[in-house]
């Protein structure tokens, strides 16, 4: 369980939520309207105030690459720093099984990052965090960028993570893929987080 208790930074009034084990939770609003804000600060990668725990235990128990490993953010746009694809995941061995069942292939460590289309880099991001197999996701907009068969992909996996007992949290302007996947829903308005409906 992912549980989020007045988190608060610039840009966001105080939030809360809790998101059970194998539970979706849709999160939507406006671009500019702070859901990355939150997302961020949930993962802790901006200064923050406020209580978040993963079952049970306080993200300020442990240190933040250990917090970020069980909470994993796949932001919009993902983070490259390095030349091969490979260089990025800390077991390659455990992300190949992911990569080709996102349709790309087991090769992919030795492709240059800057030969990736952005569907690519979206879903070799996905299969980065999923091979840390974290108990909780946050998504923002996982599946933007991709064509209906990828999108099919990352959606079987995301379910199969769901079923496992992962706690996530999905940013999506498709409002189908947030009812395919979502229990509940809030949405953000001008940094401030409201419950929608179940």
């Amino acid at each position: 369980m992912l549980r989020v208790e007045n988190l608060s930074r610039p840009g966001l009034e105080p939030a809360s939520l809790t998101i059970g084990a194998g539970e979706c939770v849709a999160l939507s609003g406006p671009s500019g309207a702070g859901k990355t804000l939150l997302l961020r600060a949930i993962a802790d990668l901006d200064p923050n105030r406020g209580v978040v725990s993963l079952n049970g235990e306080s993200r300020e128990s442990m240190p933040a690459p250990h917090w970020r490993r069980k909470v994993a953010y796949l932001p919009a746009e993902s983070g490259w720093w390095s030349e091969k694809v490979g260089e990025h995941f800390l077991d390659m061995a455990a992300a190949v099984p992911l990569i080709e069942r996102l349709g790309l292939g087991a090769g992919a460590a030795d492709w240059p990052v800057a030969r990736l289309s952005t569907g690519e880099r979206q879903r070799l991001a996905l299969a980065r965090a999923l091979a840390l197999t974290p108990l909780a996701l946050l998504l923002d907009e996982p599946t933007s960028g991709l064509d209906p068969e990828a999108t099919a992909r990352v959606e079987e996996l995301l379910a199969e993570r769901l079923g496992e007992g992962a706690s996530m949290l999905l940013v999506s302007h498709d409002a189908r893929q947030a009812g395919r996947f979502a229990e509940r829903s809030f949405s953000m308005k001008l940094g401030r987080l409201a419950e929608t409906g179940p």
